[in-house]
């Protein structure tokens, strides 16, 4: 092969391939290796137990196979093997091997032929061994049997396709002897992801169950479906004789036997057989690795590039160096607190683009969810007045007021400043709600450390906590301050003079008529199957209307609603939805949209939801009231008000809206700002300045520092594939490009079967024997035009490929001469050419002799002969 690298590679690959599969699926690398594709009950169980030599694979009829099995051979001075799933354990008993294969298997796939995708590893040492990795997968079936799914056909089939499509996989397509090779299912598929052929390797199983008369030399000859690569015959033992305990070694014996002594296939004797079929393997698997070395290296580097990072902080740990730990600790807290400023305050790095964290989440709260609460404690406009009226009556008491009494409108003014207090508490709830699980994420990452992480989060999330109380404290003073004082000489509030001149009109003013208030996707939800169903539009929001297009581009309108009348409810999501919904309807009992009394539109997300119903405040579509209506009596009595009680109403109604609206302004500044000040500025300064002293106070260091199981198991797993990896690349760039290796064969021309089929008869079409008939006389011809179809290097992995037809040699400057295997047979030189050295005599010849004198021609219509 070469040098010491490639010797080293395949050992290389399996160690590879061990690292990965007990990690997982942090590395995604396709390692080159061997598939073996077949029928069920083809023989490809039996060709591996004979690479091995010993039996250790379940046996049987119908389906055996029902998991991958990766076998990996490994040339060693002893004899045992190994499974990933029991490291620990070297088995030397092949019959153990078998029982631990069966129970695995049925541990994942039940005991009654179901199968499973998921791959056993097994690893032979043996003396007996090239180094080889293959695939054992199940038999291609037709028919499901037990409790066999009834796709179990297609099952298997995408099983075996994710195992060969792999650029980087060699296919061993096993076919038996007395089937009809056009039949074979492995050519087929291998044929699907290897259509021209480079990967795939023929081997012809159960050559010595072959009807008298019939042989497999066409196939093997590669003449009846040429591979690139060649077919190889093998001779598996019989069910009988795996019963009968024969011995593989004398199995492999009686296979040399049978090649050597079968007249058909004598002549190829060297190139068939399982040590044959081995060796070439490892050379074919060893040059194809040579080939994929580049793409693998490259793959290599960029999985080590991204496992630096995490191996990083791995490298130079010490789990019990006190000095580590102690670094450990004060690394981590200080990272906490960095984290978490940077998700509350926001930073340019590892920017989060899937969804709202921290900061961006708590200005939503304070800018989208609280204004929208605050608008939905806003007065009904019948109830307001009716209070106002009472108040009005009530302070008269028996007189008949002449003025408008001040204490009503300061009375109207506190109750509605009191119902503030509850949006302002569920804001606070919200914001630390949002705080602590900002605080888990931050502490996401002290993973390793389960107790630490554990005392960071309690003591974090305490301080949280007794912030509330003090935060609650303040916004409750806030309100109460407000309350204390009604300042009627507030620069913003409307007087008396101007609450008697203002429009009394009920719709409030709404912004700049055609300003684009938010645009978005949004589903229509409530539209019946028989119209189409619920579906996805684009939403334009103005300031007087809601629109809705087809999509973003805004040329195909569906329909507009104007906002007049227009209020929203929510909606509870469906049993089966997973989507949130809110619905606008017409307070007149219109129908809003078609013969729909509302429109349920739908968002992703509970978020989304928010965020339009804050938009369609700014638009003066307001939230339903949750109030029931009040009976009938009293309703009457509201309307029944005579004139000069209506005025003062309505002028008390136009003091009270503005100076809540004054309220409101404040609140909604202030909020924030408290919140900001008393809570999460303050847990900042809390995690930099006081989280570390809590923590040494709360328990010693090395119970903080203890590592988890977990985690040191990642950190020896990540190290190990680190290593591998770094290994691999060494190895990888050990092996000079000038390894003496052979080329993939070149690809085979088959078009001679096409030609010779018109002209020559069936008998004709028997490829010449190794041994020439003697009993012929020396038949005057020239050379054979040219070399094989296929060149053969010596030695290398086309050596199985398909031999050359014998000829007999002439003089080497016609051969020079002409070059072209295609080209038309050269002229017949007159003189006899002597008897080819090394036939033996005696054997009788099958045709009468030609006469002496005659010489033979060859008529360029008989090609079957050039070959």
């Amino acid at each position: 092969m070469g040098n010491r690298g490639m010797e080293e590679l395949i050992p290389l690959v399996n160690k590879l391939q061990d690292a990965f599969s007990s990690i997982g699926q942090s590395c995604h690398l396709d390692l080159p290796q061997i598939a073996v594709v077949g029928g069920q009950s083809a023989g490809k169980s039996s060709v591996l137990e004979n690479f091995v030599g010993r039996d250790f694979l379940p046996r049987g009829s119908g389906i055996v196979t029902r998991r991958p099995l990766i076998l990996q051979l490994i040339f060693s001075k002893t004899e045992y093997a190994e499974f990933l799933h029991c490291k620990s354990k070297k088995f030397t008993d092949f019959d153990e091997v078998r029982q631990e294969i069966e129970a695995e298997t049925d541990r994942v796939t039940g005991t009654n032929k179901g199968i499973s995708p998921v791959p056993i590893n097994l690893r032979v040492y043996s003396p007996h061994v090239l180094n080889l990795t293959l695939i054992d997968l199940p038999g291609i079936t037709k028919v499901p049997v037990g409790d066999q799914p009834q796709d179990i056909e297609y099952q298997i089939k995408d099983m075996i396709m994710q195992f060969i499509s792999r650029e980087s996989s060699l296919i061993l397509a096993v076919t038996p002897a007395n089937m009809d090779l056009a039949n074979s299912d492995a050519l087929k598929m291998a044929k699907e992801v290897d259509p021209q052929g480079l990967r795939t390797i023929g081997v012809i199983t159960k050559l010595d169950l072959m009807d008298e008369g019939t042989d497999a030399r066409d196939v093997l000859e590669n003449k009846l479906l040429p591979l690139r690569r060649g077919y190889i015959g093998v001779v598996n033992r019989s069910q009988k004789d795996i019963d009968g305990k024969k011995d593989i070694r004398a199995a492999l014996a009686a296979e040399r036997k049978f090649f050597l002594s079968h007249p058909a296939y004598r002549h190829m004797a060297d190139r068939m057989g399982t040590p044959h079929l081995q060796k070439v393997l490892n050379q074919q698997l060893t040059n194809h690795i040579r080939e994929t070395l580049p793409s693998l290296r490259s793959k290599l580097q960029s999985q080590l590039l991204s496992l630096e990072k995490e191996v990083e902080e791995y490298k130079n740990f010490r789990p019990d160096d006190p000095t580590r730990k102690t670094k450990a600790l004060l690394q981590m807290v200080q990272q906490f607190g960095v984290d978490f400023e940077k998700r509350i305050e926001g930073s340019g790095d590892q920017v989060d683009t899937l969804e709202l964290s921290g900061g961006a989440r708590i200005n939503r709260i304070f800018h989208e969810r609280f204004p929208f609460e605050l608008v939905k404690m806003e007065f009904d406009e019948k109830d307001l007045r009716r209070e106002i009226s009472y108040a009005i009556k009530n302070i008269h008491g028996v007189r008949t007021g002449l003025f408008t009494p001040d204490l009503a409108f300061e009375a109207i003014v506190k109750k509605q400043v009191v119902k503030l207090k509850e949006p302002c508490l569920k804001c606070v709830d919200l914001v630390i709600q949002e705080l602590i699980n900002t605080v888990r994420q931050c502490t996401s990452k002290l993973g390793s450390y389960p107790r630490l992480r554990e005392e960071t989060e309690r003591i974090v999330t305490t301080h949280i906590r007794e912030r509330e109380g003090k935060t609650k404290d303040q916004i409750l003073l806030l309100i109460d301050i407000e309350l204390s004082y009604i300042n009627t000489n507030h620069e913003d509030f409307i007087g008396f003079a101007n609450a008697q001149q203002r429009n009394t009109q009920t719709n409030k003013k709404r912004a700049i008529p055609n300003q684009v208030i938010r645009r978005g996707w949004l589903t229509i939800n409530n539209i019946s199957i028989m119209k189409g169903g619920s579906k996805e539009y684009w939403f334009v929001l103005t300031a007087e209307s809601l629109s809705w297009y087809k999509d973003e581009e805004e040329k195909e309108k569906k329909y507009m609603l104007p906002l007049d009348n227009l209020k929203i409810r929510d909606v509870e999501k469906g049993f089966m939805s997973n989507k949130h919904v809110f619905a606008i309807f017409n307070t007149e009992q219109r129908n809003v949209y078609k013969d729909l009394r509302q429109i349920e539109l739908a968002c992703d997300s509970q978020e989304d939801v928010d965020s339009w119903k804050a938009s369609f405040l700014r638009a003066g579509v307001y939230p339903e009231k949750d109030q029931t209506e009040n009976e009938d009596g009293v309703q009457e009595n509201t309307f029944s008000m005579d004139p000069q009680l209506e005025r003062q109403v309505e002028t008390i109604r136009n003091l009270v809206d503005s100076y809540v609206g004054i309220i409101n302004k404040s609140i909604r500044d202030l909020m924030p700002k408290t919140i900001m000040h008393l809570m999460i500025n303050n847990t900042k300064d809390f995690i930099h300045s006081e989280l570390l002293a809590y923590l040494y106070s709360s328990a010693d260091q090395n119970s903080l520092m203890e590592e988890s199981a977990d985690q040191a198991q990642r950190r020896d797993d990540m190290l190990r594939m680190y290593h591998a990896l770094k290994e691999a690349l060494n190895i990888i760039g050990d092996i000079s490009t000038s390894t003496v290796s052979t080329p993939v064969p070149p690809p085979v021309d088959d078009t001679w079967l096409q030609t010779s089929s018109g002209h020559s008869p069936p008998p004709q079409r028997r490829p010449v024997s190794a041994v020439l008939p003697p009993g012929r006389p020396p038949a005057v011809r020239g050379p054979t035009p040219g070399p094989p179809l296929i060149p053969i290097p010596a030695g290398g992995p086309s050596s199985f490929a398909a031999p050359p037809i014998p000829s007999r040699p002439g003089p080497q400057n016609i051969f020079a001469a002409n070059n072209d295997p295609f080209s038309a047979p050269p002229q017949i030189p007159s003189r006899p050419a002597r008897i080819p050295p090394g036939i033996p005599p005696g054997v009788p010849s099958r045709r009468p002799p030609a006469a002496p004198n005659r010489p033979t021609i060859i008529r360029p219509a008989e090609p079957s002969l050039l070959d």
